[in-house]
């Protein structure tokens, strides 16, 4: 089920699904787009020189890759291509293990599966017909909790950065907040301190091996969720932080526990609606876009969570 906006609006579902792969960090190598990934797996200390013969021998003989030569050989596996590539295009993830992420952000370590595909298509259609200089803030929104709308928020936010955009993720789910978890992050400041006015941006946390990206934690739950975030000064910080970042996605509690998400809606402009197959009501995501646009705001499109 699922809600569908105008079709001139419309952006292509998507298909989510997880895994427990660990994360650790891999810095993009400066200038390396104009080196072979042979070389790029000698610098790496992934094959010695001697190795890399073999693998000219072998690719020569059978018109191979470089890559697929030096993995046929059992020198390097697909993970360590993969790697090197993302070096030699200057496409920052992470990989491997024991970096602390949640294996949920999996656009952070497998950008080439199919899942990942599918969030840049995702991106590709929220750059054509969404973000503009004018419009650099979107808000995540779904009915209920389960649906899918954390995970979304925090890979749409890797795949905008991986583009080179400066991409900043906001928790504003003071209620259930979950991405300072994805992103092995400290709670004890964030977006609840800023917004009461007891704290500065020090918040902002760059998120190490992906360039470009930072995330703001919700911070400490406040009794008072709804009332913090209807302040000007949350408008005041969407401005500043607008001005700061390329863009900004931002996700929401759940709406059928509050109007927190229909209040962040309207001051982000935009909202991208996420479903989940076999369990969000048909009437319940009518019913949030209708009270979105009621209120000044704008559903830019819908998200089919299909897991």
């Amino acid at each position: 089920m699922g809600y569908a906006p105008r079709a001139d609006d419309r952006v292509p579902m998507m298909t989510a699904l997880r895994d427990g792969t660990k994360l650790w960090p891999v810095a993009a190598a400066s200038r390396s787009g104009e080196r072979s990934i042979g070389a790029l797996l000698i610098d790496a200390g992934k094959l010695t020189p001697a190795d890399a013969e073999r693998v000219l021998r072998l690719q020569r003989e059978h018109g191979l890759k470089f890559g697929e030569a030096a993995v046929q050989l059992g020198l390097v596996s697909e993970q360590d291509i993969q790697q090197m590539l993302s070096a030699q295009f200057e496409y920052p993830y992470l990989h491997g293990q024991d970096n602390g992420l949640g294996p949920e952000v999996i656009a952070a370590y497998q950008p080439f599966s199919r899942q990942v595909e599918q969030l840049r298509a995702l991106r590709s259609q929220l750059m054509l017909r969404w973000f503009s200089p004018e419009r650099k803030v979107l808000a995540i929104i779904s009915p209920g909790r389960g649906e899918g709308r954390s995970y979304l928020a925090a890979n749409l936010a890797v795949v905008c950065s991986q583009l080179g955009e400066r991409t900043l993720l906001v928790d504003a789910d003071m209620r259930h907040p979950r991405q300072h978890r994805l992103f092995d992050l400290s709670d004890k400041l964030g977006l609840s301190t800023m917004l009461s006015g007891r704290r500065g941006h020090e918040e902002l946390h760059r998120v190490p091996g992906l360039l470009d990206m930072s995330v703001l934690p919700a911070g400490p739950s406040p009794p008072n969720p709804q009332e913090l975030l209807g302040r000007a000064a949350l408008a005041d910080l969407t401005r500043e932080l607008s001005a700061a970042f390329d863009i900004v996605i931002v996700d929401t509690p759940a709406a059928e526990l509050s109007a927190d998400a229909q209040v962040i809606a309207v001051r982000s402009g935009g909202a991208l609606l996420v479903v989940r197959k076999d369990r969000t009501c048909l009437r319940a995501v009518q019913d949030l876009a209708a009270s979105v646009t009621d209120t000044g705001g704008r559903v830019v499109g819908s998200v089919l969570n299909d897991f």
